[in-house]
């Protein structure tokens, strides 16, 4: 037993020296993760756009924002007439409802005459009657008869066609109208979003910067006119303008200081084609809203050959418009956050010349 128990007694010490021996396991909390230290290099900054680089973008935003103003005084000129149309064709389909109405009462009355004289047809009363002079009468008198209703169903055959052909052009009208719709709220977010996104630019430059940005534009207009001025542009241009062209032109710079708001035409603030549309109709000559349609639709004549009152339209898209007035110069709108002022003709780039009362 005492040797057992020695034996044991043994054992136990082994063991406990063998785990105070062992290495020590990792049971401490886990080391944190390495932070970022304050001398950790930053992502570089996005280098800073020059003042020609900014001057440049603003142009092009605003020149998006025409083009959608365009599209967007166009659809409202199409919506008007599409309104005055279903005006129209709404007045037309009550006539030919109350013609209809008054064409079916007139049948009724000789429907109810024939009833009364015993549901016989003319003819057989006029042969029962036994009066030779009467029958002879009679029978030309039935004749008529016979013609004036024949030709009543036949007008009222009409009129329900009719009826049907301006209620069906009623409602595609209301189409075209809703679909115009969908375009001006199209076009008057696009316009939101450039408008914006210029003046965002605008306004994050410092002042002594938006002055430099003004006159940057100042000094590139000038730059493009006296390189169109050194063309000899104006070589052969010593016209005068038309009775109406003078009226048109006396409309327009009557407006100069007046701001550019787009969709505007008059009488307190303009876009560019509200302006030159509403001094040709102030010469009783209407021309369409647009700068685009201006183009589109009105006679087109050269540059040499232009006079006082002929609107010049600018860009590939024809997307600005100005009226000449002669030495080179035009009255325009500009764009938003500037007023109707005198430009030189040459400052843009110029699409062509047309002529609204040639």
């Amino acid at each position: 037993m005492n040797r057992r128990h020695c034996a044991t007694a043994a054992i136990t010490l082994v063991c406990a020296l063998a785990l105070l021996t062992a290495p020590v396991q990792a049971m401490a909390a886990p080391i944190p993760e390495p932070t970022p230290t304050a001398t950790a290099p930053d992502a570089p900054a996005p280098p800073k756009k020059s003042l020609e680089e900014v001057r440049e973008e603003i142009d092009t935003l605003y020149r998006k924002a025409g083009a959608a103003t365009d599209a967007y005084n166009l659809a409202e000129e199409q919506s008007k007439k599409q309104s005055g149309e279903i005006a129209r064709l709404t007045k037309t389909i009550a006539d030919g409802q109350a013609k209809i109405a008054e064409l079916k009462d007139r049948a009724g009355a000789q429907a109810r005459e024939q009833y009364r004289n015993g549901g016989l047809p003319p003819g057989a009363q006029l042969m029962l009657s036994g009066d030779p002079d009467l029958f002879m009468d009679g029978v030309n008198q039935v004749r008529q008869d016979q013609q004036a209703t024949k030709g009543m169903l036949t007008e009222l055959e009409q009129a329900q066609e009719d009826l049907e052909t301006y209620t069906k052009d009623a409602g595609l009208n209301w189409k075209k109208i809703e679909a115009g719709r969908v375009k001006q709220a199209k076009a008057k977010k696009s316009i939101d979003a450039q408008i914006a996104a210029a003046e965002k630019l605008e306004s994050q430059l410092a002042t002594e910067e938006q002055a430099r940005l003004l006159q940057m534009e100042k000094d590139a207009a000038s730059t493009a006119q006296a390189a169109w001025l050194s063309s000899g542009a104006l070589r052969d241009i010593n016209r005068e303008a038309s009775a109406a062209g003078k009226q048109a032109l006396a409309f327009a710079t009557a407006q100069m200081g007046k701001p550019y708001v787009w969709g505007a035409e008059g009488p307190g603030s303009y876009d560019c084609s509200g302006l030159t549309s509403q001094a040709w109709a102030a010469a009783k000559r209407p021309i369409p809203r647009t700068s685009q349609e201006q183009w589109r639709q009105l006679p087109r004549i050269p540059v040499q050959d232009m006079r006082p009152g002929d609107l010049i339209i600018y860009h590939s898209d024809a997307s600005h418009v100005g009226m000449y007035v002669g030495d080179g110069s035009i009255v325009h709108a500009p764009r938003p956050g500037r007023h109707v002022t005198l430009a030189g003709a040459g400052s843009m780039r110029i699409l062509g010349v047309v002529r609204p009362d040639k």
